[in-house]
């Protein structure tokens, strides 16, 4: 059976946040190093849940008190989307009281934490590639020199592409991401972020 198959009997052909049956797509629960990806790091979700979680500054907090029931969700990466929104919006009052009485794993916290929803804006620490552009896990950028894989004879080369990077929430100088099959870290510098359209 197919991964969307998989979600759509898991959600019974619904969006697994605010239950909408329009415009149903697979949303990986990034980084997907730790725990994105597959059944357990995947659901099904509609356009307009994905553009707000991609998208903060379109976020509309109404949308989200359906999230009063996703929250208990027994499924992993529902809990964890529902958790970074909560946690996101947690100025608006009620999402704060929902996030009180929710409970999270200590694996599934640690994962809902990559994404730095629950920190305030002044604790976040922000990526800029080379040229100061802000990244953010899920870009793809290039890499603007040669550089040597530690623990391999690989070296990256100048113009390679690295998509859907993810971020080092403890250092504002690396990040991660595939370069062929291995997963290497990148440090800012030696990156460009690259355009949509690329």
């Amino acid at each position: 059976m197919s991964l969307q198959q998989d979600l759509e009997n898991r959600s019974g052909n619904q969006c697994e946040l605010c239950t909408s049956t329009n415009s149903l797509t697979i949303y990986e629960v990034k980084p997907k190093l730790t725990g994105g990806g597959g059944v357990d790091g995947s659901l099904l979700t509609c356009e307009t849940c994905v553009t707000q979680i991609e998208n903060p500054d379109t976020t509309d907090a109404n949308h989200w008190r359906c999230l009063n029931d996703a929250m208990w969700s027994e499924y992993r990466a529902v809990k964890v989307v529902a958790w970074r929104m909560l946690s996101r919006l947690r100025k608006e009052g009620w999402p704060q009281d929902l996030l009180d009485m929710m409970y999270l794993e200590d694996d599934e916290l640690r994962f809902a934490k990559e994404s730095g929803d629950h920190l305030e804006e002044s604790e976040k620490i922000i990526h800029r590639d080379a040229n100061g552009a802000i990244l953010q896990a899920g870009d793809s950028v290039v890499l603007i020199k040669d550089l040597k894989v530690k623990g391999s004879s690989m070296v990256a080369k100048q113009g390679t592409a690295v998509r859907r990077i993810s971020l080092d929430h403890e250092n504002a100088k690396y990040i991660e991401g595939k370069v062929g099959p291995t997963q290497i870290v990148i440090i800012t510098d030696y990156v460009k972020k690259m355009a949509e359209k690329e």
